[in-house]
């Protein structure tokens, strides 16, 4: 099980599954198509932000590698319906931890990392959710903050 992530360039994009999360991966997908850039999708993950794992059933709590393993297909998932460009060079990752911990780590090796400005969480009147204003203010490569509703692409 993944506990951080090491990248070597290119774009960096958390995704934790929300409409906001989908609409940044479409907007960085659109910049990577551009740039010839790599793409990066980061999906950081517990047990209670996991999809259930097929092997779930009451009674039975599956292993961890289950819940990895949901979350991977998720992403992916989610890759497939944001109907990037087939030259994109896409990778996905999975990371047991806290979205903000992942994503600032990993962004260590990104050219930019992108994030939507609002996630799952649940402050619906907050301008950015917590975990966009942690990588903003401590990531360590250029950050972009995809709004809602602000366009299907990074024109």
């Amino acid at each position: 099980m993944s506990e951080s992530v090491t990248i070597d360039g290119g774009i960096l994009v958390g995704h934790d599954g929300s409409a906001g999360a989908q609409e940044a991966l479409v907007w960085a997908g659109g910049l990577a198509a551009r740039t010839g850039r790599p793409l990066h999708v980061v999906r950081a993950w517990s047990l209670t932000s996991a999809p259930r794992p097929s092997t779930w059933e009451p009674g039975y709590v599956p292993p961890m590698e289950d819940f990895e393993r949901a979350v991977h297909e998720e992403v992916e998932r989610c890759v497939a319906a944001a109907g990037l460009d087939p030259a994109v060079d896409v990778h996905t990752h999975v990371v047991h931890g806290s979205p903000a911990s992942a994503l600032v780590h990993a962004a260590a090796g990104a050219d930019l990392l992108v994030v939507g400005a609002r996630g799952r969480g649940g402050f619906a009147g907050l301008v950015l959710g917590s975990t966009s204003d942690q990588v903003v203010h401590h990531a360590p490569c250029p950050v972009t903050v995809v709004r809602t509703g602000t366009g299907r692409s990074a024109d």
